[in-house]
């Protein structure tokens, strides 16, 4: 009788662990059955493509990075690589002050390789600047344990140079506060960066120099540093799923996990009970306690907030925007008057999402002390939308259409003491549930590539952890 790991969530997390056990599985020839169950009766969690005539529309996620192997090996291993696409380059902008102003040249995530743009950008005022070269001349941080990414950045930079442009940059990624954002748990390298050379400025320097060249002899053209697929992510999905086929059962929820010895009965929201030898959860935190609520270790979980984003795609003909500024987008710095938090200008970053002679634009809302905006309804939002966007662009008629997608408490919050709580999670797993595995964008990495590096991890801790009960 074969075995059986069950893998819970239809994310690209649970996919992604799907796909590695059955391919390793299969390799070895190992008597051990696969089973992956999602509550709804669609698969890819954040990664969803929509399409609308010619225009390609991504609800969710639109591109990762591609310095990040776990993504593009997985799309190389699907036989998807030809449909590998890179972001078209261009100047991007901060709104701040009613203005738009150019993100400063050799900077890495908002941090200055250099002081020289700095001191040369609109964005900020002399005391800001002056503030900001302080990180040149401050002694490392003596800071024991985790803080907050909000603290670590106002000592070395400044509250300016912060809420500026390090925020809307960094913050804007998990769409959190950053002062209550750990910075153990998101950006760990740059306490280290701060440690060993006593600068984030001379850090850079010394880590990265390219991005510290003024000139080069022979410059190349730069190359866009994230990637997609021609056709949308979804395409990645629907190669998933192809691959997996009959492993998969979607409206299939688990109500409640129960250890039996050595096993794990899930009671699916069916009433039937699946019996397995091994257990991968991919889902939300939140679940984890409800399926395993006799566990009383694991409510820790809900110390973990989330928070609710949406985005608005709008189609132009592109007569319609007076005012086309060259770039690809910009993010909001905390104190404008809008309620967008950025806005990407799709049809130039991703060419390839839209017609000849259209444009799309895609603005996010929600900030962290704006929640309830997601609440609104589509035409309020569209309206919202238009209203910041004319703060700086011309758009003289109504959209072609508009495609709003809610994302309701969807965005896990990696707080102050995110890494500590985690350790605790690992070791009660450890000692109470052997055999049970987490994984997914509240653990460690929000990004595609790092939920698929963790769905992979987790099913290769389970793999080897029933290998070893096996022989």
């Amino acid at each position: 009788m074969n075995r059986k790991i069950a893998i819970i969530g239809g994310g690209i997390t649970g996919l992604s662990a799907a796909y590695s056990l059955k391919k390793k599985i299969e390799e070895k020839g190992l008597p051990i059955d696969i089973a992956l169950f999602e509550g709804s009766n669609r698969l890819g969690g954040k990664i969803e493509t929509m399409h609308h005539g010619d225009f390609v529309i991504e609800r969710g996620a639109d591109s990762f990075l591609a310095r990040k192997r776990p993504a593009v090996d997985l799309v190389k291993s699907l036989g998807l690589e030809e449909e590998l696409v890179r972001n078209g380059t261009g100047q991007s902008y901060v709104l701040s002050g009613g203005k738009l102003h150019k993100i400063p040249k050799g900077s890495y995530r908002g941090i200055p390789t250099r002081l020289g743009p700095y001191f040369n950008s609109s964005l900020f005022s002399a005391k800001g600047k002056l503030r900001g070269s302080m990180d040149l001349v401050l002694p490392k941080s003596k800071h024991e344990g985790d803080q907050s990414l909000g603290a670590f950045f106002r000592h070395r930079f400044g509250d300016e140079f912060v809420e500026r442009l390090i925020e809307p940059l960094l913050a804007g990624i998990y769409s959190g506060n950053i002062d209550e954002m750990s910075l153990m748990a998101t950006f760990p390298q740059f306490h280290e960066l701060e440690q060993r050379h006593g600068s984030l400025v001379k850090g850079l320097q010394a880590t990265m120099p390219e991005i510290n060249t003024k000139k080069q002899k022979n410059p190349k053209a730069k190359e866009g540093a994230f990637l997609s697929l021609r056709n949308g992510l979804g395409t990645m999905i629907t190669a998933l799923e192809k691959e997996l086929g009959a492993i998969i059962f979607k409206d299939e929820s688990i109500d409640h996990i129960e250890k039996k010895e050595n096993r794990f009965n899930l009671l699916l929201g069916s009433g039937e009970v699946f019996k397995a030898d091994r257990v991968v959860i991919a889902t939300e935190h939140e679940a984890v306690p409800k399926m395993l609520s006799q566990y009383d270790f694991l409510k820790v979980l809900n110390e973990i907030p989330s928070t609710s984003t949406a985005n608005v795609a709008l189609a132009f003909d592109k007569t319609a925007i007076r005012k086309d500024i060259d770039g690809t987008g910009f993010v909001v710095a905390r104190k404008s008057k809008t309620r967008i938090t950025a806005c990407t200008w799709t049809h130039k970053k991703w060419p390839t999402t839209t017609p000849e002679g259209k444009a799309l634009v895609r603005c996010y809302v929600g900030k962290p002390d704006d929640q309830e905006v997601v609440n609104l309804s589509d035409e309020e939002l569209t309206e919202i939308v238009l209203k910041d966007l004319n703060k700086t662009m011309k758009i003289k008629k109504d959209p072609e259409f508009a495609v709003i997608t809610r994302w309701r408490e969807a965005r896990p919050q990696y707080t102050v003491g995110h890494v500590e709580r985690m350790n605790k999670i690992q070791a009660g797993l450890e000692a109470n549930l052997p055999g049970v595995f987490l994984a997914g964008s509240s653990y460690a990495g929000v990004g595609i590539p790092d939920c698929i590096e963790q769905g992979e991890k987790a099913a290769s801790n389970a793999l080897i952890h029933l290998e070893n009960e096996l022989y």
